[in-house]
């Protein structure tokens, strides 16, 4: 049987450069495409290297483990040694998470027709037939479970019940609150699943036009648009929810520019978030104006 070790060569690339973009959205890091696809590459070296002279080096745990940290140190660069690690580590958790994932899906369908086809003459000649299949098929889908699994984890150690500064900024204008974050909150934009955050009318009176305000009342007030600014009609977006004891209602929201918090002594800042405009106070003892999404301690960016 014929190998074609270009096409081996460059599946093994592409399998390198997915694990390296999984480990930096894992990680939240900031990250350029050359640096990363320049990792893979080097990673993705090894295929060839296992062809000429230094093929025991390179099967070694030690050879292994030295591509391994190359990889991270281009991909990430070094900032220390501690951010080194972490990355290197995570680096070997999305390969063991995605490569175990393969591995149990291939054995679990390994005998279904569509692997069978897979393994016709016609494709043999590519290296392993199954593989580029079954990577091209299922290597996605595992992408997206561990991205899911991992925020989901850091979602649950979120300390919910626990107040923050924030500040939400709209038209180059901001105003700052104290903020509660509650996992009761699980409200979501519908078709974009934008996570939304709930602040008090009187909060956002202080950047808000008051023409715009008065539609957290009346929706059907046609004639209150008309009245709006056309910077502030882009933002505006209705969100269907639901409280206790009530029916299916809508809530004004806005799309800020974005929204800044402080957490754990890191300053995050979020631009994918909506700010529902609640039209009755929050906590009668004015302890917090607005209701973060817990979502957002997931998806922010530190600043």
């Amino acid at each position: 049987m014929a190998i074609y070790l270009d096409l081996i060569w460059l599946l093994n690339f592409l399998f390198d450069a997915l694990l390296l973009l999984l480990c930096a959205v894992l990680l939240k890091r900031p990250f350029k495409w050359w640096r990363l696809l320049l990792g893979a590459f080097i990673g993705s070296l090894i295929v060839i290297l296992l062809f000429t002279d230094v093929a025991p080096f390179v099967e070694h745990y030690g050879g292994k483990l030295a591509f391994s940290v190359v990889m991270v140190l281009v991909a990430f660069g070094f900032v220390r040694l501690r951010y080194l690690i972490e990355s290197l580590l995570t680096f070997y958790f999305a390969t063991f998470t995605v490569g175990g994932g393969l591995m149990g899906l291939h054995f679990m369908f390994s005998d279904t027709l569509i692997f069978q086809a897979a393994a016709a003459p016609h494709s043999a000649s590519f290296g392993d037939p199954v593989s580029w299949v079954f990577i091209v098929l299922t290597f996605p889908v595992l992408f997206y479970f561990s991205k899911k699994r991992v925020e989901g984890l850091q979602t649950r150690k979120v300390l919910y019940d626990e107040l923050i500064p924030v500040t939400i900024h709209i038209n180059g204008q901001r105003v700052e609150a104290k903020g509660l974050i509650d996992s009761g909150n699980q409200l979501t934009e519908p078709l974009t699943k934008t996570p939304v955050m709930i602040a008090v009318k009187e909060l956002m009176s202080e950047i808000v036009p008051s023409k715009l305000l008065e539609l957290t009342s009346s929706l059907d007030e046609d004639h209150l648009y008309d009245e709006l600014p056309v910077e502030w009609t882009n933002r505006i977006r209705f969100v269907p929810y639901r409280s206790v004891g009530s029916s299916s209602q809508l809530l004004l929201a806005l799309k800020p520019d974005f929204v800044t918090f402080q957490y754990q002594d890191e300053e995050m800042k979020v631009k994918r978030v909506l700010v529902g405009i609640s039209p009755v106070e929050l906590s009668p003892e004015k302890a917090y104006e607005c209701i973060v999404h817990p979502k957002m301690i997931v998806v922010s960016n530190v600043s």
